[in-house]
């Protein structure tokens, strides 16, 4: 007997350590599943490559004016799967006791005893239901879309009030990283599963069977007959983000009248943006700023929010007598004159201009995830499950840029029709809801037949570029973005076909020729001499962010910036001045800019203040630092003739085909990307040799280059942190050489916004683990790559991994200045330095004049330009 029950005792635990396995093994799957759904297995580019997978394959929705792409194939990116897997955080625990603790794996969380009856609120308690009901309802803190409502969370974590169903919903919960949120997701599924939460019918007031999408011609004719009445007045919303201020004045600049009304919403997260955007508005009466400020992401529910709260703001602005709402980007330009656009609506002011998918019902509802119920919270769009349509209406969408009348404005904002109110619960939770609402309630509506399919806008798409999954760290969903306009796209600019007034996107980071042609086109050259058309700055830093904008190697290269440039200042003045030139930095930069001169990256432009050495009054310098080109091209065959650039950074755009780090600045915790640039010919295989600055070969791959292949780019695996110092990465075919190019992994001399303790470098700057970069070890390529002996440069590495102090920056100054030169110094105001220019007289300075950017008084005929 005593055997026995000790042989049942062993079962039990045997039953319960399977269960547990079983439970989160199927919690893995669940977090594998949530990542796998949104990859893609079709390559995006015509090269391939072995030995590696490509960095962003995929080709995403078809479908003309939307944003949402599909949602993906399985597949699983090793990486990320075991980043969430090395701290599971607190849902999979609860889950994973949840479940365990019946003894079995499913699906399901349990419900907390006893169970909560749900009501029709979108979450729970009363308030909740005010979700978009009233756009005058919105979170006035700068709120990331969470539903107003939702329960505090507390110390204990949360239990769902009923059993949580379905693998989307479970992935959600596991994968929130916050309480609150993992909060709200519950609560959402809980009314979802109870049925109380989405409208099942909504009524219809359109007269008109089916879709009611009418187009209008472009008419030249037409166009040029007088205006019956008084001319219309145009509320131009304004929702930027970012930092580009100067391409925002540009665009004011051209839009802008004084019978029309400007208002703007800033991100919350922009701060920078907001305030040089509040000082633009405090010079004319007619620009505000929105009092409240939210974040808003793609795809959220939040944009639709906050367009919600801009109209209704707008209706009641006193002396705002406006009769169109038309909302714009700051990546936006128009393409005909404020005459035309006045003209032209002014002769259909009783129309409402919305594009539409162009597309079957079906085939958008799916492509678009308007049958899945989604939730936005932590700046996240958590995809819950299915839903069902509402019977009783017609579903549009499309594009979320349109023109809409006044009329149609109050009617979203202050009807009572249980149309708009049980469309705003509808959309609450739903993808893009900017994409379709509009649509939707205009074309159930009695004005449905005010609806024109053409939005007045020509959007750049390239499918191929722009549908890489790119929004997957904050949707649960593939989406698409347009391209940038370049001057070989001039031509779509001009079509004729449809009446168009604007145009997007445009980015003078990316091609600002392609705006010169426009303004060209438009009103005509500027006056000769007129200085900075060429030029463009865009900030990147600004002391008012405090460092929190910084990351360490931010702070590493700019100080060392600013260390190199003054100590060109010394070296280059006149014997007589050089004790007034010696200068020592005081603080951190107070602002760095990105240049560009032709649409051509210049390099950096940092602001820092400076004590004279000679103890007179504090100064402020601007100094230009230029990068180095370190490209060879080796080979003279065919194939070597292929390959026009080879390059190594971070932040690779595959939409736009560049570096968002424009200056390649990276250190050793980065993961940098090799990309190349091929002309057309024949098919060429290579092989990429990265070689770090002990002459470790890091990792070798091949990529194979069809004969139409434009770009091609990988990010190997490495272990970090990557060593300091020069890397070389070389592009051979046959092991004969085509290309070389040389990379800085930058020591760092910040760690956590701190100057460099002995103990964090000794790891930092060591190299990765076991001096392995990858589980597969390529050094026996060394003697086919004739490489140095590596014993001098290793004990090079080991007595620069234990410097700190100004040893560490000495060393930091001297790789920096292998890849950076200094280009030029100016003073911000007075020096004592004669060798110094003023900086408002220096053409590469950002306190150079930009009249192309520069807002001044209106005119007599009521504009700026």
């Amino acid at each position: 007997m005593v055997a026995s029950a000790r042989v049942q005792k062993l079962v039990r635990r045997y039953k319960l350590a399977i269960a547990t396995a079983l439970a989160i093994l199927l919690l893995q799957g669940l977090v594998v599943w949530s990542f796998s759904g949104l990859e893609e297995d079709e390559p995006g580019e015509k090269g391939r490559q072995r030995k590696a997978r490509p960095l962003d394959p995929g080709e995403g929705s078809k479908d003309t004016d939307s944003s949402a792409g599909r949602r993906g194939s399985a597949g699983r990116r090793h990486g990320r799967w075991r980043g969430r897997a090395e701290s599971p955080g607190v849902p999979v625990a609860k889950v994973v006791r949840a479940v365990t603790s019946r003894h079995r794996a499913s699906r399901r969380v349990p419900p907390a005893p006893p169970p909560e009856a749900p009501g029709r609120q979108n979450l729970s308690g009363a308030a909740a239901g005010e979700a978009l009901v009233g756009a005058a309802g919105a979170p006035p803190h700068g709120d990331t879309g969470s539903v107003e409502g939702a329960p505090q969370p507390t110390d204990n974590g949360f239990t769902p009030k009923c059993e949580i169903l379905g693998k989307d919903a479970l992935s959600a919960l596991a994968r929130a990283s916050s309480k609150q949120c993992q909060q709200e997701i519950a609560n959402v599924v809980c009314l979802h599963q109870a049925g109380s939460l989405m409208p099942k019918a909504v009524p219809r007031h359109c007269p008109l069977a089916g879709k009611t999408n009418p187009g209008i011609q472009w008419d030249e004719a037409r166009a040029r007959q007088p205006v019956k009445g008084p001319p219309v007045r145009i509320a131009y919303m304004l929702v930027v983000h970012g930092r580009a201020i100067r391409q925002l004045k540009r665009l004011l600049k051209a839009v802008y009248h004084e019978r029309h009304f400007f208002y703007i919403h800033v991100d919350k997260r922009s701060n920078y943006l907001h305030r040089e955007v509040v000082e633009l508005a405090q010079r004319y009466d007619n620009i505000r700023v929105t009092p409240w400020r939210m974040i808003t992401i793609w795809g959220g529910a939040s944009l639709l929010r906050m367009y919600l709260r801009s109209m209704q703001d707008l209706l009641e602005v006193p002396g705002w007598a406006w009769d169109f709402f038309i909302n714009l980007s700051a990546t936006d330009y128009p393409t005909r004159t404020n005459e035309e656009l006045v003209a032209f609506l002014s002769k259909n002011r009783d129309k409402n201009f919305l594009k539409s998918h162009g597309r079957d019902n079906s085939r958008f509802i799916k492509k678009q995830g308007l049958d899945r119920l989604f939730h936005e919270c932590d700046s996240h769009m958590w995809r819950l499950g299915e839903r069902q349509i509402p019977a009783g209406i017609v579903v549009d969408g499309g594009s979320d840029w349109f023109v809409l009348t006044r009329s149609f404005v109050e009617y979203v904002v202050y009807t009572d029709d249980q149309l708009v109110a049980q469309l705003r619960q509808f959309y609450t939770y739903t993808l893009l809801p900017a994409e379709s609402f509009f649509h939707t309630v205009l074309e159930n509506s009695a004005a449905c037949e005010s609806l024109v399919d053409n939005n007045l806008r020509v959007t750049n798409w390239n499918r191929k570029l722009g549908c890489k999954c790119q929004y997957k760290h904050i949707v649960d969903w593939c989406g698409c973005s347009p391209n940038d306009f370049k001057p070989q796209d001039f031509l779509r600019l001009q079509q004729v076909s449809r009446p168009t007034f604007f145009a997007r996107k445009f980015e003078s980071t990316v091609n600002q020729e392609v705006l010169e042609i426009l303004d060209f086109h438009l009103y005509g050259s500027y006056p000769p001499g007129t200085p900075a058309l060429k030029a463009y700055w865009e900030n990147i830093y600004d002391a008012a962010d405090g460092p929190s904008g910084l990351s360490d190697v931010m702070l590493t290269a700019y100080t060392a910036f600013a260390r190199l440039s003054l100590r060109h200042a010394a070296a280059t003045a006149a014997l007589p001045a050089t004790p007034l030139c010696r200068f020592e930095p005081r603080g951190l930069p107070s602002s760095v800019h990105l240049y560009f001169y032709d649409d051509h990256f210049q390099g950096y432009l940092v602001t820092q203040a400076v004590q004279p050495s000679d103890q007179g009054p504090a100064e402020t310098l601007e100094m230009w630092l230029m990068p180095q080109g370190s490209l060879k091209l080796l080979g003279r065959s065919d194939q070597a003739s292929r390959l026009q650039s080879l390059e190594v950074g971070t932040e690779w755009d595959p939409k736009e085909r560049l570096f968002r780090n424009f200056g390649g600045l990276l250190g050793p915790l980065d993961e940098p990307v090799a990309m190349q640039r091929w002309a057309r010919g024949p098919n060429v295989t290579a092989t990429v040799v990265w070689i770090d600055p002990t002459y470790v070969v890091a990792t070798s791959y091949d990529i194979v280059v069809d004969a139409e292949t434009e770009v091609t780019q990988y990010k190997p695996p490495l272990s970090r942190p990557l060593r300091p110092g020069t890397w070389t990465v070389r592009l051979l075919q046959f092991w004969e050489p085509l290309g070389e190019t040389h990379f800085l992994v930058l020591p760092l001399t910040f760690n956590r916004k701190l100057p460099l303790r002995k103990d964090d470098a000794s790891w930092l700057h060591a190299g990765p683990p076991h001096n392995e970069y990858m589980e597969q070890s390529f050094q026996g390529l060394s003697g086919i790559l004739n490489l140095p002996q590596p014993e001098p440069a290793e004990e090079a590495a080991r007595r620069h991994a234990l410097l700190t102090g100004p040893a560490l920056e000495a060393w930091t100054d001297g790789e920096l200045s292998g890849f950076w030169s200094v280009a030029g110094l100016c003073a911000m105001g007075p020096s004592a330095c004669p060798s110094l220019e003023p900086c408002r007289l220096t053409s590469w300075s950002s306190l150079f004049p930009d009249p192309k950017s520069e807002l001044g008084p209106v005119k007599a005929d009521g504009r700026l330009r």
